[in-house]
């Protein structure tokens, strides 16, 4: 870990990492590489992040306060945005410029913090969507149906069995636009793994989600791990981010300001002053234990204060 001004408080150390853990530090086995990534709007740089290693295999949570520029870094990295400069690499091969359809078709999918279905498809419709490299796409292929039915088959069989584990099997034939906020969430991460993803990225993936769901979107997090996709995602919620993350990545005014195991994270100065505002002397001990976690408390106040931001990506997008 390291302060503000890049002096390191403690020489921790992690077996996802190469040396000292510090903000930007080079992982044993990174399946993302990012250098010199900027983005700029007028005078306001949304996102200067020299340099940034996602490990392999892991789960990564990417917090910091509204207008941290999280969101920003993943439209660049998926190539819904392009970067003032920059260049990254996804499993050795660089993305860099390459357009958004070209990101996901190289295993590199993401969700969204506002759904993406399509209201007037079926369930099960949204889910085809999703499947690369679906043969009957072209106009003349399309007319001459053995060409495609078996693989059209195969999909609608990916697509039910990822239905029955998103428990939306009986939602199958519904339009999708009858689904809650919850179930779209769930219909969206299903679907991004229909094109069977090395690395999936969800944008904030509790935004709206019922509570009652909760726990069910945690599980289908933990399993992508267990399949061996890598998650990276951005939340808001503390607890969440506590609970499954093996890696935690913190930005501030766009800039990757701390990094390290969940637990060490929470207790790093430069953390604390990324959403207090102020540096401070406290030893926060344990999360749960020792009381209210003052990163938890300033995110949960930030977020309540200002609910819009998330909606329209205020600080985030734009």
């Amino acid at each position: 870990m390291s302060n503000l001004d890049g002096t390191p408080t403690l020489a921790a150390t992690s077996p996802l990492v190469k040396g000292e853990i510090r903000p930007g530090c080079a992982k044993v086995d990174p399946i993302v590489i990012a250098d010199n990534v900027t983005r700029q709007f007028g005078g306001l740089k949304a996102v200067d992040v020299a340099h940034l290693e996602i490990p392999r295999g892991q789960i990564t949570a990417l917090i910091g306060p509204n207008g941290a520029g999280k969101t920003t870094m993943f439209n660049l990295l998926t190539g819904f945005d392009k970067p003032n400069t920059g260049t990254w690499e996804f499993d050795g091969k660089s993305l860099a410029g390459v357009p958004a359809f070209k990101v996901a078709r190289a295993g590199m999918v993401r969700t969204f913090q506002l759904t993406k279905s399509l209201g007037r498809l079926s369930v099960l419709q949204n889910m085809l969507l999703g499947a690369t490299g679906q043969k009957g796409e072209g106009l003349f292929r399309s007319l001459i149906k053995p060409l495609w039915r078996k693989q059209e088959e195969e999909n609608t069989a990916r697509a039910d069995d990822l239905l029955a584990r998103f428990k939306l099997d009986a939602k199958r034939e519904d339009y999708a636009a009858s689904l809650s906020g919850g179930q779209r969430k769930l219909l969206e991460m299903a679907r991004a793994l229909m094109s069977k993803p090395e690395l999936i990225m969800l944008d904030e993936p509790m935004a709206g989600v019922n509570p009652a769901l909760t726990q069910s979107l945690l599980g289908h997090i933990k399993n992508l791990k267990s399949d061996g996709t890598t998650v990276l995602f951005v939340e808001h919620d503390m607890h969440m981010v506590m609970h499954i993350s093996d890696w935690v990545v913190v930005m501030a005014e766009g800039r990757v300001v701390a990094e390290g195991p969940p637990e060490s994270v929470m207790k790093d100065p430069a953390v604390i002053d990324a959403y207090l505002g102020a540096h401070h002397d406290t030893d926060l001990g344990d999360l749960m234990e020792d009381g209210p976690n003052p990163v938890i408390e300033a995110e949960r106040k930030a977020h309540d204060a200002h609910p819009e931001a998330d909606e329209a990506g205020y600080g985030e997008e734009k």
